[in-house]
């Protein structure tokens, strides 16, 4: 890992790494924190927040709710809000399903494509950007996370 004033960077060769850098944000997560994810499909967005779930303490399976936009699991340590919002039509869409009571909640926040609703994210999150470069390997992904 890579560690600059407010950036930490990580590389990643297989999707079970992907998953423990996952797991130990996780671990880590504070009540009220909320992590934006950033990358291009097929990513790795998915088995990234499959680890955080996991770093929380939650043990049942968790996929991207592209359709529903948002699922709450409260098995954890501490309540878990995974939105996708790869489907969303426009911001009264997140309006409507209260998603600031959820951004300033008492859980962890986790929005996969948040680059689509950056007018209505909370000032100050972690924004997470996952990247692959084939040159470097197929399961290669690049990891960024940004105190913003």
């Amino acid at each position: 890992m890579e560690e600059r004033e407010n950036i930490r960077v990580w590389e990643t060769h297989s999707p079970e790494e992907t998953f423990s850098i996952g797991e130990q944000l996780g671990r880590r997560a504070l009540a009220g924190q909320v992590y934006t994810l950033i990358g291009d499909l097929g990513v790795g967005k998915t088995v990234f927040t499959q680890g955080v779930a996991a770093g929380l303490g939650i043990a049942g399976p968790v996929n991207s709710p592209t359709f529903t936009i948002m699922q709450v699991y409260e098995e954890g340590r501490l309540p878990f809000y995974h939105f996708d919002v790869y489907r969303i039509g426009d911001l009264e869409e997140m309006e409507e399903i209260g998603c600031e009571e959820y951004f300033y909640g008492d859980g962890v926040c986790l929005i996969e494509w948040a680059n689509l609703i950056r007018e209505i994210l909370p000032r100050r999150h972690i924004r997470i950007t996952i990247k692959k470069d084939l040159e470097k390997g197929f399961d290669y992904r690049k990891i960024v996370m940004e105190d913003i």
